[in-house]
């Protein structure tokens, strides 16, 4: 056991208030007494103020030898559009075991993207008593991965159109004098970078001079064929009006037009990458083999073919280190990348995770948060996060609601900006146990990764002590290994408590049976097969319709060798159908899949199973008019 100097004393309020005034009140440690407290050395900190610092990768060294942390996964049921408070359940779990149990935890979370922060659903530091401070720095610039994924993924962007101008406008004699320009002497020479592509065409010559006709065109020409190209050009803003735009409107263009668009930062492939890299050359590699299109001869090209890759990585170099923050009670967190859910995996970074459980060491534990509901975030966290991490969970906390119960039982529609409707404000013991039908497929599926499962019931105020009761009662006899209340949204740390023992106690369970841990499928099974495992195991559904393009789509990654990927499913969060309007635990439905997408660098298929969007627009009334500074202290009100 550690006992934890620096926590700090809560003194919960009654009514809790919003979450910016709790977060202002607060005064953090300073970040290097938490990382010192830790064990983490001077050296092995890049400070970024006094209440925030980046990790070096360093520490992955120093600390090889020293066995890893418990590994606890935070998932939800199938949530209401208004959430089920993963994140609060995520910083209040840590703060238990680490301000009141004692244990060394760090807590692993993703950097919110700006778009929610100021569209409408708000930051995503945690709330109430259970958050990441200081908040607005958490959930506004940090320190600046996000911007640094924007100009990454521009530059690739960049990159293409310039490539398809200029072959469009020269000769291959001319490319190739201009890709590789003669010094003085009238010598030519590759780049470094340049040996990836001819490799790819089995070219061993290193004088550009020496190029028969056939090769010195397969070298210079990537011959894009404009209608394969995916990769669009990110903001991390919500603004519906770039999801589709022309690009070459200028005279200077020459009429290379183009339709295209943009998407929001956290949907970029780079992040994905940068989430699920393991040090710096695994990232370049990722980077470099990052599919962007397709050639008139069905080629892929990827970024290293483009010439980009190396420059991306010495963007990205910096992001690659996983940021240090606090709790409310002085416990640390690492924030590390923020994937999409849906089209990405949805998790915070594997190295963030690689670290905090070397630094807590064998009786100290990582909490770290999977995105949506446990049929989405937590399936992912298992098959493509561990997969690639090499890391085993010994514990699944699903967190639910009576709310999210209620609506999963029949009860009204939840829309988020509207009030909820009385079922939600009443007793109803029956709706909570129909929807807990919700809850059981969600434990059984966690269960098939042969990983314990932990209930979390999130109160709200008008939960009442039977419906709790009916929870507690269906959650084990779904085999939950236990369901406790928590209020840490209302007490911080202190109403974790039970939760937190209640996990202590499956992680030791896990430790007699260490190699209980599997995944849903073998890597090696055809795509449709992998994809087919997921909607039926999972989701319950019957069957799956692949359309027309889909099947394209999977004959072309076969014949490419992209088959042995890992799939990553987008469909709503909101069901586990893929019609948002089905709740409850619906069977033998079946799932369209629209379309199979590929993300080669982050190394996943992901196949579409509904509309998805990947830039949102702003509703009618957005976050931000709740926002402002306050000129005095210069601090920000009105984040949540």
């Amino acid at each position: 056991m550690s006992t934890h100097t620096n926590a700090h004393k809560l003194n919960p309020q009654v009514p809790v208030p919003p979450d910016f005034v709790i977060a202002s009140a607060a005064s953090p440690i300073p970040i290097h007494k938490i990382a010192e407290e830790y064990g983490i050395l001077p050296d092995e900190l890049v400070s970024y103020g006094t209440s925030k610092a980046k990790l070096k990768l360093d520490i992955l060294d120093r600390l090889k030898s020293q066995e890893n942390g418990k590994y606890v996964v935070i998932t939800a049921i199938t949530p209401t559009p208004l959430g089920e408070g993963k994140s609060t359940t995520t910083v209040g779990l840590a703060q238990s075991l680490g301000a009141h149990l004692g244990l060394k935890t760090i807590a692993t979370l993703r950097q919110p993207s700006q778009g929610p922060t100021f569209g409408i659903k708000g930051g995503a530091a945690g709330g109430g008593y259970s958050q990441v401070i200081p908040m607005e720095d958490f959930n506004l610039h940090l320190t600046g991965d996000i911007h640094a994924i924007t100009a990454a993924n521009n530059l690739l962007a960049a990159a293409i159109e310039a490539r398809m101008f200029h072959e469009a406008t020269q000769s291959d004699a001319a490319l190739l004098r201009r890709l590789c320009p003669p010094n003085a002497k009238g010598e030519q020479t590759f780049s470094p970078i340049m040996f990836r592509r001819l490799k790819k065409f089995g070219i061993d010559k290193t004088d550009p001079k020496t190029l028969t006709e056939e090769e010195r065109r397969k070298f210079v020409r990537l011959d894009f064929d404009p209608a394969t190209i995916t990769w669009k050009r990110v903001m991390d803003t919500n603004d519906r009006f770039l999801r589709e735009i022309t690009v070459g409107e200028a005279d200077t263009e020459e009429g290379h037009k183009r339709k295209t668009g943009f998407d929001i930062t956290v949907s970029s492939e780079i992040m994905a990458v940068l989430a699920l890299s393991t040090n710096l050359k695994d990232l370049r590699e990722k980077l470099g083999a990052m599919v962007v299109g397709y050639s008139k001869q069905n080629e892929p090209i990827n970024a290293d073919d483009l010439g980009v890759g190396g420059a991306l990585a010495v963007l990205m170099k910096d992001a690659l280190l996983p940021t240090m923050m606090q709790t409310l009670e002085g416990t640390p967190v690492l924030v590390h990348a923020g994937p999409f859910a849906n089209i990405a995996h949805g998790n915070c970074s594997v190295l963030s995770d690689m670290i905090g459980l070397k630094v807590v060491g064998k009786d100290g534990f990582v909490v770290t948060e999977a995105g949506f509901g446990a049929d989405i975030g937590a399936e992912k966290f298992f098959d493509i996060k561990c997969r690639y991490s090499g890391l085993k969970p010994h514990c699944a906390v699903v967190v639910c609601s009576i709310r999210a119960l209620k609506m999963h039982g029949g009860g009204p529609k939840v829309v988020a900006g509207t009030p909820l409707a009385k079922e939600y404000n009443q007793e109803n013991v029956e709706l909570v146990r129909k929807g807990c039908e919700n809850l059981r497929r969600h434990i059984s599926n966690i269960k098939k990764f042969g990983v314990s499962v932990v209930v979390a019931i999130n109160k709200f105020t008008h939960d009442t002590e039977a419906e709790i009761s009916a929870v507690v009662e269906e959650s084990l006899s779904a085999g939950a290994d236990a369901a406790e209340l928590c209020t840490h949204w209302a007490n911080g740390g202190a109403g974790a408590v039970g939760l937190a023992n209640a996990v202590l106690k499956a992680c030791q369970k896990k430790e007699a049976e260490p190699d209980s841990f599997k995944f849903l499928y073998d890597l090696n099974l055809p795509i449709k097969e992998k994809i087919e495992k997921i909607a039926k195991d999972i989701y319950g559904a019957g069957n799956v319709e692949f359309s027309e393009k889909a099947e394209e789509q999977i004959e072309r990654y076969t014949k490419l060798g992209f088959d042995k990927l890992p799939i990553c499913m987008a469909k709503t969060h909101l069901s586990f159908s893929g019609n948002p309007e089905l709740k409850g635990a619906p069977s033998g439905f079946s799932l369209p899949v629209k379309e199979v997408r590929a993300s080669i660098g982050a190394g996943f298929l992901y196949p579409l199973a509904g509309t998805i969007s990947t830039m949102p627009g702003l509703p009618t009334r957005p976050c931000f008019y709740d926002i402002d500074l306050d000129t005095t202290t210069g601090q920000a009100v009105g984040l949540s």
